[in-house]
């Protein structure tokens, strides 16, 4: 922020909208604000320049806010929508004790906190856990998040990547899955590729299925923006300005973990999802999943996540059943995993 007398100036940063819905056509959003408000608002593709006087932005902050949550909860913007939000923030601000600075409204505050917006609504975090995701996902470049089933790993790593493509901070999506039971040829199983595969990938298309339109989901992946893939097929590739996702980590073997993690290429993130106590390996030492958190530790960049069943968000029985064999381990039956890193953090 510039100081230059009695006025200031901020740049807004526009990555949660297409900009031309929150402008509108020939800028005439944007206009409206600028008549109820001694500022200039200079537009320029993603970036909005905001110039003058402090209490005057931080009304054009919420107000910013506001449209965008609105939007993209409706589908659309009207000029009423833009006028309702300028009188009410106005009228807000107004109502509060003489030199107060404006607050951030609660609309500002649920909106920083959204991961991505739907047509069913917007997902954001439901647990610490998950919270702890969030935050963890835009200070690192490389995401290991362990837990038990029904905890949101796999739906929580896709939100973050399909906002990531919609924002245009990546160009394409690659989620990959190991192919265990077919021993990753896939071949013994009938019908062609994508009938042998499907099996093992339906999470990943269902999280898919419930952000995105089925037809938009189809072009992205007929043009390669968004492949689902058995970890196998990533051998040999480079993947930049990409969001990587490898799910059921734990059935990565030693070999796959590291071909996967030395795919990220430039401008990438990636989240390594798991379950340490659902190896499906012969050998389960061999995971690489079990192995990285020793490995990586110390590595900068690199942050893990560890959920326990207070994270679930399944049925209310899930954190229960769960909670029932974790009682049932530790009275010594069955395969209570002695020796497993145990981390609740």
């Amino acid at each position: 922020m510039k100081n230059s007398g009695a006025e200031l100036e901020i740049v807004l940063t526009i990555d949660k909208i297409e900009p031309i819905i929150l402008y509108g056509v020939g800028d005439q959003h944007l206009q409206i604000i600028e008549k109820n408000f001694p500022v200039q608002l200079i537009a320029r593709g993603n970036q909005l320049k905001i110039r003058g006087p402090q209490n005057e932005l931080d009304q054009i902050e919420n107000i910013i806010s506001e449209l965008i949550f609105i939007a993209n909860k409706n589908g659309h913007l009207s000029r009423e929508d833009v006028e309702t939000v300028v009188h009410v923030v106005k009228a807000d601000f107004h109502s509060r004790e003489s030199g107060r600075r404006a607050e951030v409204t609660d609309s500002k505050k649920e909106l920083d906190e959204v991961i991505l917006f739907t047509k069913q609504g917007y997902i954001k975090a439901r647990t610490e856990g998950q919270q702890r995701v969030a935050d963890a996902i835009r200070k690192h470049d490389l995401l290991v998040v362990i837990g038990p089933a029904g905890t949101g790993k796999t739906y929580m790593a896709v939100a973050f990547a399909v906002a990531a493509l919609k924002e245009k901070r990546v160009k394409k999506i690659v989620l990959a899955r190991p192919a265990v039971e077919a021993g990753e040829s896939l071949g013994y199983l009938p019908g062609d590729y994508k009938e042998k595969i499907d099996p093992y990938l339906r999470p990943l298309y269902d999280a898919l299925e419930d952000m995105l339109p089925k037809e938009l989901i189809l072009k992205y992946t007929e043009q390669g923006i968004i492949e689902v893939i058995p970890l196998a097929f990533m051998r040999g590739r480079t993947l930049n300005n990409a969001f990587v996702i490898l799910d059921e980590a734990q059935n990565a073997t030693s070999m796959q973990m590291k071909m996967f993690l030395t795919r990220l290429g430039v401008n990438s993130k990636a989240i390594v999802n798991g379950d340490i106590t659902q190896v499906d390996l012969p050998e389960r030492s061999n995971s690489g999943l079990l192995e990285i958190q020793e490995i990586l530790k110390n590595v900068e960049g690199i942050d893990f996540i560890y959920f326990d069943r207070t994270d679930v968000v399944r049925h209310r029985l899930v954190r229960d059943i769960i909670q029932a064999y974790d009682q049932y381990a530790k009275q010594g039956n069955g395969n209570n995993h002695e020796g497993e890193p145990r981390h609740e953090n």
